[in-house]
């Protein structure tokens, strides 16, 4: 499997589901479905960064973007 692929993917889990906790909060509802969102990011950024070390930093975040949609094609 593609690894930039898969923390790419961790990584926009993790960010979407920030509004689901934050609506859950407000609602008064204990936001459980984010948190396992939230676990299976981190779960997928972290079996990504286990087998690139040093690979996913800040500064390489575009360049895993990039490689990532140009292997879809867009």
């Amino acid at each position: 499997m593609d690894t930039d692929l898969i923390f790419l993917g961790g990584v926009v889990f993790g960010i979407l589901s920030i509004p689901a906790i934050i609506s859950a909060m407000v609602d008064g509802r204990v936001p459980r479905a984010p948190a396992l969102i939230i676990m299976l990011a981190a779960v997928m950024i972290g079996y990504a960064v286990r087998q690139r070390p040093g690979a996913y930093t800040f500064e390489t975040l575009p360049d895993v973007v990039m490689r990532v949609l140009a292997g879809f094609g867009l």
